[in-house]
């Protein structure tokens, strides 16, 4: 049993349930009043949002060179590319509510009667649904692969 190939799939792990309960609560609070103190948060649980895909990237590179299933398994795997697709539409889907997000917060810092236009507010929940919906197809993959699916 090789020990870093497990500790890398736990952390891998624990990272990606990590990023799944931020995107719920980025959905959750976009659904309610957004006060400056909501978009003070939204903004906070945004930046651990880009932390944490970022790790996941860097944990997932360490599980391809250094896991038990070798490089070989994976760069071949359509499957696995398909997850990294479902990751890559995922990350872009965030960058628009990213930007916004920090747009309102300095905006409502700066104005304390601000109020989200509507229109923009719509826009957002828009690209935080797409994202929940493209995320649930990243351990549909994860499941397929680690059943030998696209090898």
């Amino acid at each position: 049993m090789d020990t870093a190939d497990l500790a890398l799939a736990i952390f891998h792990h624990l990272l990606v349930f990590s990023l799944a309960g931020i995107i719920g609560a980025e959905f959750v609070l976009i659904r309610g009043d957004l006060g400056a103190a909501t978009l003070k948060r939204l903004a906070g649980i945004d930046r651990h949002y880009g932390v944490i895909a970022a790790l996941i990237i860097v944990v997932g590179i360490g599980r391809v060179f250094y896991g038990l299933k070798g490089w070989e398994f994976y760069v071949y795997n359509w499957v696995f590319w398909a997850k990294i697709a479902a990751f890559g539409a995922v990350g872009l889907l965030s960058i628009i509510p990213t930007v916004r997000f920090i747009s309102w917060n300095r905006q409502a810092s700066g104005n304390a009667s601000f109020q989200v236009p509507a229109a923009e507010l719509a826009s957002v929940k828009t690209y935080i649904r797409a994202e929940a919906f493209i995320f649930l197809l990243i351990p549909v993959f994860a499941a397929a692969m680690a059943r030998g699916y696209g090898y």
